[in-house]
């Protein structure tokens, strides 16, 4: 008996060193990760969360053997793998913050914005939880976990363990990211818009036709019906645009933007 536990400690320790340090990177990318990361989720519950891509991810990764790692290293390792996983994280949240935009510019274009606006932590229109809820649901469904598993995998190849991302690089995918999420939004967002300025248009000329009658207060159940109509029919196609965006990005995170 004493000879086997003799063999096993070796090979727990390497099991718990190598879990620890992807546990890291983890832990950090699950925190602010869509739908699992959410700040309605419990602590103890995105923990859990962690620890289970832990298990998944933690087999596919090589990683330095703690009997060379000096307490310099150790420290080095923490802070490395905190923000690369950050970097992940925030890349998918910026998925988010493009559906928060979008449903902020479809509530103020179509007179909805004021609607529930302030229900929650962060105050975003109806139309915005719709939108936002609706994407978590059907990320989860098209297999979010197996993607972001996935994802944590093939991270290790353009950042590897223990290393900073270059700064220079850092900054233009920052950038990218941001680009990109902006343009999502405003696309997703562009048949309110349209439906806003043909609204206002048809306001105008109807007001110069006939200056005694209050257009506006004609016209306010209109745009908001025009408003309602538009978000059901059109979130289907709205939201496959958004998925098929976030697949890409899950897919290759690093890579060039259009």
């Amino acid at each position: 008996m004493i000879p086997l536990q003799d063999s096993l400690t070796p090979l727990v320790a390497d099991g718990l060193w190598q879990a620890f340090a992807v546990f890291l990177r983890i832990g950090a990318f699950v925190s602010i990760m869509p739908a699992f990361g959410e700040s309605v989720i419990p602590t103890r519950v995105k923990l859990a969360i962690a620890f289970a891509f832990t298990l998944i991810v933690s087999p596919a990764i090589e990683v330095p053997s703690y009997a060379t790692i000096l307490l310099g290293d150790l420290i080095w390792l923490i802070l490395s793998e905190t923000i690369n996983g950050l970097l992940l994280g925030i890349g998918l949240r910026l998925f988010i913050l493009a559906l928060q935009t979008t449903g902020s510019i479809a509530a103020q274009s179509t007179s909805l914005s004021q609607i529930l606006g302030g229900a929650a932590v962060e105050p975003i229109p109806a139309m915005a939880y719709i939108l936002v809820f609706a994407a978590l649901a059907l990320a989860v469904t098209a297999g979010l976990h197996i993607k972001a598993a996935a994802l944590l995998i093939y991270s290790y190849d353009t950042l590897p363990i223990g290393q900073f991302p270059n700064p220079s690089d850092l900054s233009e995918w920052g950038l990218a990211q941001t680009s990109h999420a902006m343009s999502l939004a405003f696309t997703l967002a562009a048949p309110f818009v349209i439906l806003s300025l043909l609204y206002n248009l048809a306001l105008g000329a109807i007001n110069k036709a006939m200056p005694q009658l209050m257009v506006a207060f004609v016209g306010a159940p209109v745009i908001t019906a025009g408003g309602l109509f538009i978000l059901c029919i059109a979130s289907p196609l709205l939201l496959s645009t958004w998925l098929d965006a976030l697949d890409a990005y899950l897919a290759n995170p690093f890579g060039a933007r259009p």
